[in-house]
């Protein structure tokens, strides 16, 4: 199924010339990324981005870069409609571990978050509350993240991001570890978490190909350029750009499961080429 009408807008997150070397080694390399505002007629249209890349090529690094939590050595950041330089807290970035403050309830680490943000407490405490009721957490709110299972902590960490970052969620290996029950629970969540408002923009860090095709609308391959001899060169790149709405095969679209087939084999040949 095609989507008609679709298109692309303003540039809401965009980076230039990104170079990043930790101890003297390379890691990114004049790295060019640029997300643009998706819209589609007759529904709220957010979008997933699938950052694919094997382990150890700079995925992590990259996102503490786009969140602005680490400055690069060359290059710029730029995020928002118009484009601001990013600063930290203006990209919500949630680990693996999905790090609460243990020793606060889950309404307690919602509302830290939205005070954080610049609101006072009254206001921040309803704006707390209200995203509680979005991620359909009012019931435990009382609870302590010990208390909390995998998949409510998970919840309480994206919502504890977008308090802080409004529209911007970088996921670091989200699928890491889930069994295919729980994987298609964290697919379903980061669908919906995306369609909750218009200019919603959710990059995933993944090295598990069959998820990110099942959740995104996008797929970008992060690795290196090769020498004339096949050798790789220092750095990780963006290498391509898979654009599943224009193929018919993003996760609103229903696609065939030979297609999908067809596409996870295609995507999976050409990760073998992005090890550093």
């Amino acid at each position: 199924m095609t989507l008609l009408g679709y298109e692309y807008g303003a540039s809401i997150l965009k980076a230039s010339g990104l170079s990043l070397a930790i101890d003297g080694r390379p890691v990114l390399r004049d790295l060019e990324l640029e997300v643009r505002d998706l819209r589609c007629p007759g529904r709220v249209a957010g979008q997933v981005l699938a950052l694919l890349g094997p382990s150890g090529i700079g995925k992590t690094r990259l996102f503490r870069v786009l969140a602005g939590l680490d400055a690069p050595g060359a290059g710029t950041v730029l995020v928002g409609d118009p484009a601001q330089p990013v600063r930290r807290g203006a990209v919500g970035l949630v680990a693996q571990d999905y790090p609460l403050f243990a020793h606060r309830t889950a309404l307690d680490n919602l509302c830290l978050a939205a005070r954080q943000s610049g609101l006072p407490r009254p206001q921040a405490l309803e704006r707390a509350r209200a995203f509680l009721a979005r991620f359909h957490l009012e019931s435990f709110a009382d609870r302590y993240p010990a208390q909390l299972s995998g998949g409510q902590r998970q919840r309480v960490a994206i919502a504890q991001q977008f308090l802080c970052s409004e529209h911007f969620l970088l996921m670091d290996e989200p699928f890491s570890g889930l069994d295919p029950a729980a994987l298609d629970d964290v697919c379903a969540l980061i669908a919906e978490v995306a369609d909750l408002h218009e200019l919603n923009t959710i990059v995933i860090a993944t090295h598990d190909v069959g998820a990110a095709i099942a959740v995104a609308d996008t797929l970008l391959l992060l690795g290196a350029d090769r020498d004339p001899d096949g050798r790789a060169l220092p750095g990780a790149r963006i290498q391509a750009r898979y654009d599943l709405i224009a193929r018919g095969l993003s996760r609103s679209q229903r696609p065939l499961r030979g297609e999908l087939m067809a596409l996870e084999q295609e995507v999976r040949d050409a990760f073998r080429g992005l090890a550093c």
